[in-house]
This record gives structure tokens, C-alpha cells and sequence, in this order.
């Protein structure tokens, strides 16, 4: 019982400790990136991850659908926050037979380019890891390079195309790049 308890508060909060006492001690140790954190998103971080996803998409997902990831039994919805407590950053996963596959993950405009993306996908694999997945998969459009390079550089290998997946501005359609990691035992 107490076991269990634990765990589903574990499950909600991603702390370490060890980078708090660091930068407490040794301020310039730890960059602002270290110290954010991950938590499951709740319905009350809607307002906040709207906004992200407004702001970093195009095209954004409805409020609808995130009510619905939130309900389903094999999505993991997380947020990233800093020190402060300001939503950073938000990741939508599916996990399901042996996979996971990235459905949305968003950094806010003004934290990208931080190295933000690079540790929310290290967390996203870890996760996928504790979940007994083998693979994780996500597609990627082929304008932009930047997410495309993190990928690659993490270790994500091209499996394919997705024909005219995203809607683009002009009214045309773009592929998507599928990329998939595998994870090792």
C-alpha cells in the first residue's frame, strides 16, 4: 500500500535532489535547463500548454485532443517546467505494444535552442524505457532542420515518409520524415 502510494507520487514529479543541492551550493554548476523538471500534465496545465501549442504550431491541436490524451490509458502527457514553475514545454507519447511514438512535443518559443528539446527527448526515451518499449517512433516535418539534426544526433535513424502528412501555410501539403530510436536492453 504505502509502496504503492510512493510510486503513483514518483510518477507525478520528476525531482532530483542532487541538481537542487548543486545549485544551491554551486550556482554556476547548473545551467537553467539542469533544473527544469518534469510532471505529468493535469487538466489545470491546459491553459499553459494551449498556449505553447498555439504559439509553436500552425496548425495547433484542438483543446479537444489534449482532454482526450489526458483520458487514455496509454498516453503519457508531460510537462517541463523551470525553477519557477513556468510550463516550458509539453510531450504527448503513446505507448503500446512494445512501442512509443512522440505524438507532440512542444518547446515555447522563447526556450528553444537551449538544449530544452535535447533533454525533454532523453526523459521521453528513459520513459519509454521503464515502459518495457522497444523502439520509439516520431515523425518529423523535412522544414525543420533543427529538430531533424537533434534526432539525428541522439540517435534516431530515418525509416521513412509520410506523403503529405502536414498542412502547410500556402495550402500545400508536407511529408513527414518518420524516425525511429531503438532501445537497447
Amino acid at each position: 500500500m504505502i509502496k504503492t502510494l510512493f510510486n503513483q507520487i514518483k510518477g507525478l514529479v520528476t525531482y532530483d535532489a542532487d541538481r537542487e543541492f548543486y545549485a544551491k551550493v554551486f550556482p554556476d554548476s547548473l545551467d537553467r535547463v539542469d533544473l527544469m523538471r518534469f510532471r505529468k500534465m493535469t487538466k489545470a496545465d491546459l491553459p499553459a500548454v494551449m498556449n505553447i501549442e498555439q504559439s509553436g504550431y500552425i496548425f495547433p491541436w484542438a483543446e479537444g485532443l489534449f482532454h482526450d490524451c489526458l483520458k487514455a490509458a496509454h498516453y503519457d502527457c508531460w510537462v517541463c517546467e523551470d525553477s519557477e514553475e513556468k510550463m516550458t514545454a509539453f510531450c504527448i507519447v503513446s505507448t503500446m505494444v512494445g512501442e512509443a511514438t512522440v505524438l507532440n512535443l512542444c518547446i515555447a518559443a522563447d526556450e528553444r535552442k537551449q538544449g530544452l528539446g535535447r533533454k525533454f527527448m532523453q526523459h521521453v526515451i528513459e520513459k519509454a524505457r521503464e515502459r518495457k518499449a522497444e523502439s520509439v517512433f516520431l515523425e518529423v516535418r523535412p522544414s525543420n532542420p533543427a529538430a531533424i539534426a537533434l534526432y539525428d544526433s541522439m540517435g534516431f535513424n530515418e525509416i521513412g515518409t509520410r506523403p503529405g502528412y502536414y498542412k502547410t501555410e500556402s495550402g500545400e501539403k508536407e511529408d513527414a520524415i518518420m524516425m525511429a530510436y531503438t532501445l537497447m536492453p
